[in-house]
C-alpha cells in the first residue's frame, strides 16, 4: 500500500510526512491487502491566525476494484486531525468489507464440500412443500 501526504498551508517537513503516513498506515494496516494507496491531505484552514478546530486532515483511500473512499476530520490541533481522520477511515472500511462480505453470503444458503449440487437440497424441500400445498388444495 502506497502512502502519500500532501500538505497546503502548513509546513510539509519530511518529518511531519513520516509520522503522519506511519499514524494513518498503522491505524489502517489491517486493510492492507485490500487497498492500493492513501491519500493524506493536511490542511491549516485558517493560515497564520488561531482558531478553533481550525486543522483539517483529509484520508482518501483507494480499495481494489472500489470507488475510493474519502473521510475528513477538524480539530484544533494536528495530532487530533489526524487520529479522528484516520479512526474515520477505519471504520469506514470496515463499513464496506462489511458490505462486500454480506453480498457473497446474501444467497443463504453455503455449499459444504462434500455437496456435489448446492441446489439439489433446497431443489427437493420446495418440490415438495409445492406439492403438499397442491394435495390441500385438493388438485392432483
Amino acid at each position: 500500500m502506497q502512502v502519500q501526504v500532501n500538505s497546503n498551508h502548513i509546513e510539509g517537513s519530511a518529518r511531519l510526512q513520516e509520522w503522519v503516513g506511519s499514524a494513518v498506515s498503522d491505524r489502517l494496516e489491517r486493510f492492507d491487502d485490500f487497498l492500493t494507496r492513501i491519500e493524506i491531505h493536511l490542511s491549516d484552514e485558517n493560515g497564520a491566525k488561531a482558531g478553533a478546530e481550525d486543522k483539517r486532515c483529509q484520508i482518501e483511500a483507494r480499495p481494489k476494484g472500489h470507488q475510493p473512499v474519502s473521510v475528513t476530520h477538524k480539530a484544533e490541533s494536528l495530532d487530533l486531525a489526524v487520529e479522528g481522520a484516520a479512526e474515520k477511515m477505519r471504520h469506514a472500511l470496515e463499513h464496506l468489507m462489511g458490505r462486500l462480505d454480506a453480498k457473497t453470503v446474501s444467497t443463504g444458503h453455503l455449499p459444504t464440500i462434500e455437496d456435489e449440487e448446492p441446489g439439489e437440497d433446497t431443489d427437493a424441500l420446495l418440490q415438495e412443500d409445492f406439492l403438499a400445498k397442491q394435495e390441500a388444495l385438493g388438485k392432483d
